[in-house]
């Protein structure tokens, strides 16, 4: 099969089509899945740096990528919840090697799920990895409910415009940060409030909010945004590590801070895919590349101006 190796890490140089990877089969409980796209997530671009998830997957040889959207081939013994010909989308083997950048990979089945209907494999490799970053942080770490106040940092990114859709469809009003340029979009996605956080320091503009979500990862960024919290709200934290002096300031001050790890969630798909359905949840794909210019997709990912997700098609 074709597939994107690299053999050290690197730049995005090092990333190289394959042609004579060898297919993987199922094992009991897993599918084979034909990738029709994978998408391109920043922690793809750190592992294959070898930074990112690069401790977990180990040296290369490998191919990087999670985020899958494609048809089950074949099943394993003991799948009852795919069939041959089922569209699927998931995350499988977070944050152990997928191999996603490829056109088959193997998992099991109850890392995937259905795809909704209408959705084309592009829109659906889009939402994964930043989707269940998204619904895992918001819907079962802090249980946004109707009312609530979330504050979203870097809300046109790619987990970002999904997060806003999520915490507004639970009936919360929801504060984003985006340049100006991305006002307009991350109000359609249905923000209340949306602030420059190039002119105006965010901290002064929000207050009182009951959960930031924190997709920066900067340990002063993390600080500064216990400023925005109510008495008793929650600080998530979840590029790199919930930074420790953040952490012992917001016990002192009475609030909550957690740092968070995406990982596999059949539950969590579906809930997304239920919120795609009747239409409270779309991705943004900001370019579809072919397989063989993953390297270019990676340059695109790094430029962080993107709104929404690169998407290879497989």
């Amino acid at each position: 099969m074709r597939a994107i190796t690299q053999d050290r890490f690197g730049d995005p140089g090092v990333l190289t089509l394959a042609d004579d990877v060898p297919r993987p089969e199922p094992l009991p409980t897993e599918v084979l899945v034909r990738v029709r796209a994978a998408g391109v997530n920043p922690v793809d671009l750190k592992t294959r740096e070898g930074e990112g998830m690069a401790s977990v997957v180990g040296p290369p040889p490998f191919t990087v990528g999670w985020d899958v959207a494609g048809t089950v081939e074949a099943t394993g013994r003991g799948v009852t919840t795919l069939a041959v010909g089922d569209d699927v989308f998931g995350m499988p083997w977070f944050p152990r090697r997928a191999g996603a950048y490829a056109e088959y990979v193997t998992a099991p089945s109850r890392h995937f799920a259905r795809m909704p209907p209408g959705l084309s494999h592009e829109r659906a490799a889009a939402l994964p990895l930043a989707g269940l970053t998204a619904w895992q942080t918001l819907v079962d770490t802090a249980d946004v409910r109707e009312e609530e106040h979330v504050l979203v940092h870097a809300a046109a990114g790619g987990v970002g415009h999904l997060a806003v859709q999520i915490a507004v469809a639970r009936g919360a009003r929801v504060t984003g940060t985006a340049s100006a340029a991305k006002h307009d979009f991350v109000r359609g996605l249905g923000a209340a409030d949306v602030v420059d956080y190039t002119r105006v320091p965010f901290e002064e503009a929000v207050r009182d909010a009951d959960v930031v979500l924190d997709l920066v990862g900067d340990p002063e960024h993390q600080r500064r945004s216990l400023d925005c919290l109510r008495p008793g709200g929650l600080l998530i934290a979840v590029p790199g590590r919930l930074d420790p002096e953040a952490a012992s300031e917001a016990e002192r001050r009475g609030l909550r801070a957690t740092g968070f790890l995406v990982e596999p969630d059949r539950a969590g798909l579906d809930g997304l895919a239920a919120l795609v359905a009747r239409g409270a949840l779309r991705t943004e794909v900001a370019a579809v590349l072919p397989l063989a210019e993953a390297a270019q997709a990676h340059r695109r990912v790094a430029e962080r101006r993107t709104s929404g997700k690169v998407v290879l098609k497989v």
